[in-house]
């Protein structure tokens, strides 16, 4: 009887197909965890391996054959195929889609699992030797020769967005070309570690007795206690065993800080892997880790699939935020398959809160979790003091309280950053008409389309619907329409009035969309540039500003 591939293919089946290895392949050197082609209905499709078994209820003559085996040897281990096997069943989707997920967009359309080296902009010696004064009539080809000369490295392509029109005239001319490069990792900066205290101690001691074995801890310590630096000296240790380390955060946003920290402690290759990375990026940094070049990665809940060549530990910081559940296609909570894939792995799991959630509150109680309790702040901080502005019968200036604003000249004044949180982005939540009540809602949801003034345009921010403002009431056909509420947009011109000369940022989905454009911002901010932070979410968790003095809520 001839045994069959078990495949599963990403459509929404919930079943696996049955193949006959490829002419000339020996079925029983295949392992699960495996790329095939293989033909389905009138195209062919990249499949992973699930099984080689014998057929279940048909002929095997009458199965098509595979036809190809895209891997020499496969690139999820047992481990893995496991986890993704008990994610399909627990969430109850298909399982072809789950396995899916776990690879990188070059690796699902059946690209070679091989590291491809970035391609960058380079002059040719035409080019070197090209005087910019024959470009005067081409100001844009000249501006990026000049960039070029300026460079001892390839510029990168991600990077040439709104030039690449202008990069391919350069490339067509002969004064440019196209070169893969390596890109050089950020020198070690070798930063002492912060004294720690008796409770960090401990919690480092629990952890590292752990290593080597499956241990579930919740690390729960109060705003400023000092978990960041459990998580690093922890790490430290996991590398110094050969072994990798996997931490998640729940936004993009905190990657940048926590990839520095990172960086400035722990001498070994660091990867980084979230959805604002180019595709070639993303699947260089999971075959990075996955061959085990990689000895720490960084991500948001895309990564907790991300195959380890040896796994030391997972580490999850924030782990109550609803940003480690995704919503759309694949449900899952990225926190409880890192509890899962930790205890296939046979590796402790770190999950770090302030605030912890009360299925991991459930969970120490039960057993099922030690609890390790960071109860004071770290070093010499100390805890804020709050006070509570009524604003009711006061006049407001674009949301801003007469009182709030004397308190930033305050801080201002004596040298201090402020950093103002509200949670609404746009310019505002609403637009009314003023004659007759009507208010701008989505055709196809039921909520109120948010303003946004700078583009002139109406956005739904469920369905990211969008609309061109109208010149008049479309219920009574008067003008007098008027924004209704605040949002970080609206906040920001405001502060732009009240506070001239003062260095301000806005740091929300809008006004971080370029390519490195956040990291550009809270740079500042750590330089001094920046007085005035004002954000939403993005700015509440995770972030350590030392500068700041008063928060606006």
């Amino acid at each position: 009887m001839k045994n069959v591939l078990r495949v599963a293919i990403p459509i929404p089946a919930y079943r696996c197909f049955d193949y006959l290895a490829p002419e000339g392949v020996d079925p029983g050197y295949l392992r699960p965890g495996t790329r095939l082609r293989v033909p389905f209905g009138n195209r062919s499709r990249t499949g992973y391996l699930i099984a080689v078994a014998a057929p279940a209820d048909c002929d095997a003559d009458r199965l098509r054959p595979a036809d190809a085996v895209l891997d020499e040897a496969p690139l999820l281990s047992e481990a893995d195929v496991k986890l993704l096997q008990w994610a399909a069943h627990y969430y109850h989707h298909p399982l072809g889609e789950v396995f899916q997920t776990a690879f990188p967009v070059h690796l699902r359309e059946g690209r070679k699992a091989e590291l491809v080296l970035p391609k960058g902009l380079a002059l040719t010696p035409d080019g070197l030797a090209l005087d910019p004064a024959r470009l005067k009539r081409a100001p844009a080809q000249r501006r990026l020769l000049e960039t070029l000369r300026l460079r001892e490295a390839p510029l990168p392509a991600s990077s040439l967005a709104e030039a690449s029109a202008v990069a391919k005239r350069l490339v067509e001319q002969g004064w440019a070309s196209w070169v893969e490069y390596t890109e050089a990792s950020p020198p070690f900066a070798s930063r002492p570690a912060l004294p720690l205290n008796e409770a960090q101690r401990a919690a480092i001691g629990a952890i590292a007795e752990s290593l080597g074995r499956y241990r579930a801890f919740l690390l729960e310590g109060v705003t400023g206690s000092g978990k960041t630096e459990v998580y690093l000296e922890v790490i430290r240790q996991v590398v110094a065993r050969g072994e990798q380390a996997l931490v998640l955060v729940p936004e993009i946003s905190l990657t940048p800080q926590f990839e520095a920290r990172l960086r400035e402690r722990i001498e070994a290759p660091l990867a980084v892997f979230h959805s604002g990375l180019s595709e070639s990026e993303r699947a260089a940094a999971w075959l990075g880790v996955q061959k085990g070049g990689i000895r720490v990665l960084l991500g948001t809940r895309s990564a907790v699939f991300t195959p380890m060549f040896r796994p030391g530990i997972i580490i999850l910081d924030e782990e109550h935020d609803r940003s480690f559940k995704q919503q759309e296609g694949f449900r899952f909570s990225a926190r409880d398959v890192a509890v899962m894939r930790a205890h296939l792995e046979n590796i402790p799991v770190v999950a770090g809160s302030a605030t912890p959630s009360l299925e991991s509150i459930l969970n120490v109680r039960k057993g099922r979790y030690q609890r390790l309790g960071l109860p004071a702040r770290a070093g010499a901080a100390v805890a804020p003091r709050y006070r509570v502005v009524d604003i009711r019968a006061r006049r407001l200036h674009d949301g801003l309280s007469d009182a709030l604003i004397s308190a930033m000249r305050d801080a201002l004044a004596e040298g201090g950053q402020v950093l103002l949180f509200l949670n609404r982005r746009g310019f505002a939540p609403a637009l009314i008409c003023h004659g007759c009540g009507w208010v701008a809602q989505c055709r196809r949801c039921d909520a109120n389309l948010v303003l946004h003034a700078r583009e002139a345009r109406l956005r739904c921010h469920h369905c990211a619907a969008e609309h061109g403002l109208p010149g008049r009431c479309p219920a009574c056909g008067q003008e007098d329409l008027r924004p209704l509420g605040v949002g970080t947009e609206r906040v920001d011109q405001a502060l732009q009035r009240l506070f001239p000369g003062v260095g301000i940022a806005r740091i929300d989905r809008d006004s971080t969309r370029a390519r490195h454009s956040l990291a550009q911002i809270l740079d500042r901010v750590h330089q001094g540039e920046v007085r005035i932070l004002l954000g939403t979410q993005m700015l509440a968790k995770g972030h350590h500003f030392p500068g700041v003095t008063l928060v606006g809520i």
